[in-house]
């Protein structure tokens, strides 16, 4: 059976709030498994409108209505509003992720901190942000994460190298077409990435005038079997402040219809169960452009 890995970015303390408890009732429902990562610092999401410059920033915020999604207080949080401690004020809806039994990892300490300066940051800023996402991970949890998915596919050398210290197996830090090892200097890390190989919802929605339903259609029709493909995995990105509040009835037919295919819901940990490691191809980190998103991100060559 083909597999579709359910890959959940938590970015914000209403995402954790209100669209992470809905998402564990929806995956519930549709017996799906999910892997949820986690912001675990300041929710400084009002620091994102810094972005406005950037090529491609105002046209995705006009497709996919940002002030509707994430709701005018969260975007003034980090600007007329402090930002919040999410591990802080949310660490019981977290822990109910896990009491459900799903899997649950790092997305970030501070998601547009990390987003908008890892790629160009030194090793020991790097470090210090990661440290403070690990510690405070086990403080919540009680445990040390398992996976990692870095905020907005953004990371540099030291972070992949940290994952290895850190003796991640897998991770979901990128977008691309199938798992890999990354290389470092021409050497191959320990780790296995599991990119993201779907669009997200947001980089569809409002493209040539795609509503919510017909994207429901384009992402069915990148999963639909045949015979060259019939046993193929992907990873989908979906967002709680997105896929888990006004998005969540969509997602809901995408679940009904993936299931209808004959996939297998399955968290991240499952997908890597799959694979066999002595098999898997070697990549250099590398970077490019998604259609949809702006800017650059980590990709798979």
């Amino acid at each position: 059976m083909a597999q579709i890995a359910l890959k959940i970015d938590v970015d914000t303390l209403r995402g954790t709030r209100e669209g992470v408890p809905a998402l564990v009732r929806l995956l519930e429902s549709a017996k799906a498994r999910a892997t949820f990562l986690f912001s675990l610092g300041p929710d400084h999401t009002g620091w994102a409108l810094r972005r406005a410059l950037r090529p491609g920033f105002l046209k995705k915020v006009a497709r996919t209505s940002v002030l509707e999604h994430y709701g005018l207080k969260t975007l003034l949080y980090g600007v007329l509003l402090p930002g919040p401690d999410i591990g802080r004020q949310a660490a019981a809806e977290m822990r109910a992720v896990r009491d459900a039994g799903f899997e649950c990892g790092i997305h970030t300490w501070d998601h547009v901190r990390w987003q908008d300066n890892v790629r160009q940051r030194g090793r020991d800023w790097t470090l210090a942000q990661m440290q403070k996402s690990y510690t405070r991970f086990i403080e919540i949890f009680g445990a040390v994460p398992t996976t990692h998915g870095a905020a907005g596919w953004q990371m540099n050398d030291y972070a992949f190298a940290q994952l290895d210290a850190w003796q991640m197996a897998y991770a979901s830090d990128g977008r691309g077409h199938g798992p890999y090892r990354p290389t470092l200097g021409g050497q191959p890390l320990a780790q296995v990435q599991l990119p993201t190989t779907l669009p997200t919802f947001d980089e569809k929605l409002g493209v040539k005038g795609a509503d919510a339903t017909e994207v429901v259609r384009q992402l069915l029709a990148l999963t639909e079997p045949d015979q060259a493909n019939h046993d193929s995995a992907h990873v989908f990105t979906l967002h709680a402040e997105l896929e888990g509040q006004k998005l969540a009835p969509f997602f809901a037919k995408l679940l009904a219809g993936w299931r209808a295919q004959g996939h297998a819901l399955v968290a991240l940990a499952d997908y890597y169960a799959t694979l066999k490691l002595d098999d898997l191809p070697l990549y250099p980190i590398s970077w490019g452009e998604i259609p949809g998103r702006a800017g650059e991100l980590i990709i798979q060559p």
